[in-house]
């Protein structure tokens, strides 16, 4: 029986990746007199996933790999207007408005009348406190944890912290690499929501997903009918 639901935070209750997509589009623009917008993007990205090992995840980290991608854009002469113009951007994305997705409170409000609620995200400890405190639904949930990483791993030690049975544990998230997989592969309960939005970083390979057994969702407002479903079936 399902006792605590946890749900991932960026791009399963509110918007983040559209954002990123956003400051690409603007860094494009920035660095179009010396390369195409193409260009930008396929470095931008590489540059982005070599730099997650040394800088994590989110807007700071993502800031450092839009200036080094602006250098080599430019052969390392980089202007001084140009980091302001890429600073500016970062400061546009650190004050953006939490724009929820649909049905996300709805769906929390109903839930929480019947099961421990978390939040487990992971991503820059400050960025992610400020984008909690500003969602206006950090009071749905009994427990929020801000991780550097999703592994396996990480997840036991979350629920031993707890006190949480993994048979009692159920994962939402939109993304499978991050949310899903790692649940599956400790024999826990996942459910999936895909965003259209999802970072490419958190999309696995095909190999990856094979056998690998979750639900999935179109939205996140069928989850209450999904829970009353599993509930039924375990009387």
């Amino acid at each position: 029986m399902i006792e605590v639901i946890a749900f991932d935070a960026d791009d399963t209750l509110w918007e983040n990746e559209s954002l990123y997509h956003w400051a690409k589009d603007e860094l494009a623009r920035i660095l179009s007199p010396y390369q195409d917008p193409g260009w930008v993007n396929r470095k931008l990205d590489e540059t982005e996933v070599s730099n997650l090992q040394v800088y994590g995840y989110g807007i700071k980290s993502f800031t450092l790999s839009m200036i080094e991608t602006a250098a080599e854009a430019v052969d390392s002469q980089i202007e001084t207007y140009t980091i302001a113009a890429i600073l500016e951007i970062a400061k546009k994305m650190l004050s953006a408005e939490v724009e929820l997705l649909d049905h996300t409170e709805q769906t929390l409000l109903q839930l929480s009348s019947g099961y421990d609620l978390i939040l487990v995200t992971k991503g820059d400890l400050f960025e992610q406190q400020r984008k909690i405190a500003r969602s206006g639904i950090d009071h749905c949930f009994k427990l929020i944890e801000v991780v550097a990483e999703k592994t396996p791993a990480r997840y036991l030690e979350l629920l031993k912290k707890h006190h949480i049975e993994v048979d009692r544990f159920l994962m939402v998230g939109n993304s499978l690499r991050s949310d899903i997989l790692p649940i599956v592969a400790i024999g826990g309960r996942a459910v999936y929501i895909p965003n259209e939005h999802t970072w490419f970083h958190e999309v696995p390979e095909q190999e990856e997903i094979e056998g690998a057994q979750y639900d999935e969702l179109a939205h996140l407002g069928q989850l209450p009918e999904y829970m009353a479903a599993l509930e039924r079936s375990q009387d």
